[in-house]
C-alpha cells in the first residue's frame, strides 16, 4: 500500500469532501422536494442520537488505530497491524451488539422521555442498523489513515454520499403514501444503506491491498486474549477522545428536545415546531456547512505542521502557519457568509421552494463566519499538545449554547430566532476561548491587514454582484429562470471577490501554483 503525502492526501480528501458536500447538498434537496418539513424535521429529531450511539460504540478507537498503525507501519511490524485490527474489530463489534440490544428493547421508553414526537420512533427504529455498520468502517477508516493512504477513505465517502442520494429518493417515494413518519424512517434508513455501501468499498479496497488471509480463528482469539499491551495503547488515546465526542453527542441530542419543549412554553405548536425545527436544520443548516470541507482538510493538515514547528521551538512559524491557515478560511467564509446573507431569499425559494426559511439564513449567517475561524486556532492548540484545552472549550461552548437556548427560544417574541441567537452564542464562544487559550501558550500575531482586506473584498464583491443581479433580474426575467439569474449573480459577486483580492495583494500567483495537479493550469488564468 503506498503512502501519500502530505498534501497530496489533504488533496484528496478536499476534492472527495467537495464532492460529498455536493451530494449531501444534493440528498437535502431530494429531501426538501419528497418530503415535508415536518418530515425532515421527524427525521433531524432522531440523527443526533446517532452521533451518540456511534460514539458510544467506536469509543474513539479510530483515532487511536491511525495513531497506533502508523507506528507500527514504520516499525515494519505487520504482526501487531494485525493485532490492533482484531482487537478494535472484537471491542466495537462486542460494543455494538450490547448497544443495538439496549436501542431495540429500550426504545419506546426513550422515546417518551426524550423524543418529543411519538411519531419518531419509526425513524429512531430505522437508525439502528446503523450501529454495527458503522463501527467497522470506523475501524477500517482509522486503519487506511494509519497507513496514509486516503484513497480509500475519499471512494467510500464519495459513494456513500451517491448511494444516500438515491435510496432517499427511492425510499421516500415508495412510503410517503403510507404517512409521513413512514418516509422521514426511510429517509434515515437511506443513511444506513449508504454506510453499508461505504463499508462495503473499504472491505472490497482491504482485501485487494493485502494478501492477509483475515479471518477470526481461534488462533486470531487467541492473541485478543493476549493483547493486554494493545488494548491499553488503544484505549489510552480513544478514551480521551470520546470523552469529547460523547459531550459534543450529549448537547446535540438534547438540542432538539430543548428546542422543542422551549418553542411549546413559547406557545408555538406541535406541527409548526416540528416544521420550523426542519427548516433550521434541513435547509439553513446545510447551506452553512457546504464550504465547510476546506476547514476540515485544513485542520487535518495544520495539525502536523505546527507539531513539527513546535518540535524545532519555532515561534516565527507557528505563527505564520497559523495566519495563512486563517487567511485560508477567511478567504472562502467570508464571500459564503456573504453571499448566503444577500441571496438568502432566492436561495431558499430555489432550491427549496421554502422562502420562509430565508430570514433565519439572514439572522444567523453574519455570526457563523467565527465558525471559520474556530478549526485553524483549534488545529493549533491541537498541534502544541493542547487537545485538552481544546476540548473543555468545545464542551463549555456547546452547553453555553443549550443552555441559552431555553430563556430565548421560550420568549414568544423570539420563538425559533431565540434558537438561532443560543446557537450563534455558541459558536462565537467557542472562537473567542481557543484564541484567549492559545495566547496562553504563545504570543499570537494576526495580520489584520490581511483580515480587513477580505473583509473589504467580501463586502464589496457582494454587493457589486447583487446590483448587478438586480439589473439582470428587471432585463432577463422574461428570457432565463429565476435559478439561471441567481447562479449569473452568485459568479459575478465570486468573479469581482477574487479580482479585489488580486488587486489588494492578499493572493498571488505563487499561491495558485502550491495546489496540486492544476496549480500550473489555474495559475495561467491570474496575473503575476
Amino acid at each position: 500500500m503506498r503512502k501519500q503525502s502530505l498534501v497530496k492526501g489533504a488533496f484528496v480528501l478536499t476534492v472527495a469532501a467537495f464532492i460529498s458536500k455536493i451530494l449531501v447538498f444534493g440528498n437535502s434537496i431530494v429531501l426538501s422536494r419528497v418530503l415535508s418539513p415536518e418530515g425532515i424535521g421527524l427525521k433531524k429529531m432522531v440523527m443526533p442520537f446517532m452521533g451518540l450511539m456511534m460514539t458510544l460504540t467506536t469509543i474513539g478507537l479510530p483515532v487511536a488505530i491511525s495513531r497506533l498503525v502508523a507506528e507500527a507501519d514504520a516499525q515494519r511490524n505487520g504482526a501487531k497491524e494485525k493485532k490492533i485490527l482484531i482487537i478494535s474489530l472484537a471491542l466495537t463489534g462486542s460494543l455494538s451488539i450490547l448497544v443495538v440490544f439496549l436501542s431495540v428493547l429500550g426504545g419506546k421508553v426513550f422515546l417518551r422521555y426524550f423524543l418529543p414526537d411519538p411519531r419518531s420512533y419509526y425513524s429512531f427504529m430505522a437508525m439502528i442498523p446503523i450501529i454495527p455498520i458503522g463501527a467497522v468502517s470506523g475501524v477500517l477508516k482509522g486503519y487506511f489513515r494509519g497507513k496514509q493512504n486516503m484513497n480509500p477513505i475519499a471512494i467510500a465517502q464519495v459513494i456513500e454520499q451517491f448511494a444516500r442520494v438515491c435510496f432517499t429518493y427511492v425510499l421516500v417515494q415508495w412510503l410517503i403514501p403510507l404517512g409521513i413518519e413512514y418516509a422521514a424512517a426511510g429517509a434515515v434508513f437511506s443513511s444506513v444503506l449508504g454506510e453499508a455501501c461505504s463499508l462495503l468499498i473499504f472491505i472490497v479496497l482491504f482485501k485487494v491491498s493485502h494478501q492477509w488471509k483475515f479471518r477470526l480463528s481461534s488462533s486470531s482469539w487467541d492473541r485478543v486474549l493476549r493483547g493486554r499491551t494493545v488494548l491499553v495503547e488503544l484505549l489510552q488515546t480513544g478514551l480521551p477522545t470520546t470523552g469529547n465526542g460523547f459531550a459534543i453527542s450529549v448537547t446535540r441530542a438534547m438540542q432538539p428536545i430543548v428546542i422543542t419543549k422551549s418553542l411549546a412554553l413559547a406557545g408555538v405548536s406541535s406541527a409548526l415546531i416540528t416544521r420550523q425545527y426542519g427548516m433550521l436544520t434541513g435547509f439553513v443548516m446545510p447551506l452553512l456547512f457546504l464550504p465547510g470541507f476546506i476547514n476540515q482538510s485544513l485542520g487535518i493538515t495544520m495539525v502536523p505542521a505546527i507539531s513539527e514547528a513546535k518540535a524545532c521551538n519555532n515561534l516565527k512559524l507557528i505563527n505564520r502557519r497559523l495566519n495563512l491557515a486563517i487567511r485560508a478560511a477567511l478567504i472562502v467564509g467570508v464571500p459564503s457568509t456573504i453571499l448566503l446573507y444577500l441571496y438568502a431569499q432566492e436561495l431558499m425559494t430555489v432550491i427549496y421552494h421554502a422562502p420562509a426559511a430565508a430570514p433565519l439564513l439572514k439572522l444567523i449567517s453574519p455570526f457563523f463566519l467565527f465558525n471559520y475561524l474556530q478549526t485553524p486556532l483549534q488545529s493549533v492548540l491541537v498541534g502544541l499538545g493542547q487537545a485538552k484545552t481544546a476540548m473543555i472549550n468545545n464542551i463549555i461552548a456547546k452547553c453555553t449554547a443549550v443552555a441559552f437556548i431555553y430563556p430565548l427560544a421560550s420568549n414568544s417574541k423570539l420563538g425559533i430566532n431565540g434558537v438561532i441567537i443560543a446557537l450563534s452564542i455558541g459558536v462565537i464562544l467557542e472562537t473567542f476561548l481557543h484564541y484567549l487559550s492559545l495566547g496562553r501558550f504563545l504570543s499570537v500575531t494576526l495580520e489584520l491587514t490581511n483580515i480587513i482586506k477580505i473583509l473589504v473584498a467580501g463586502i464589496a464583491g457582494g454587493y457589486i454582484g447583487k446590483v448587478l443581479f438586480f439589473h439582470l433580474t428587471i432585463m432577463l426575467t422574461s428570457i432565463l429562470g429565476a435559478a439561471t439569474i441567481m447562479l449569473i449573480g452568485v459568479l459575478l459577486s465570486v468573479f469581482v471577490y477574487v479580482g479585489i483580492l488580486f488587486l489588494l495583494k492578499v493572493i498571488h500567483q505563487n499561491n495558485i501554483l502550491r495546489i496540486p495537479w492544476i496549480g500550473k493550469i489555474l495559475a495561467l488564468l491570474f496575473p503575476k
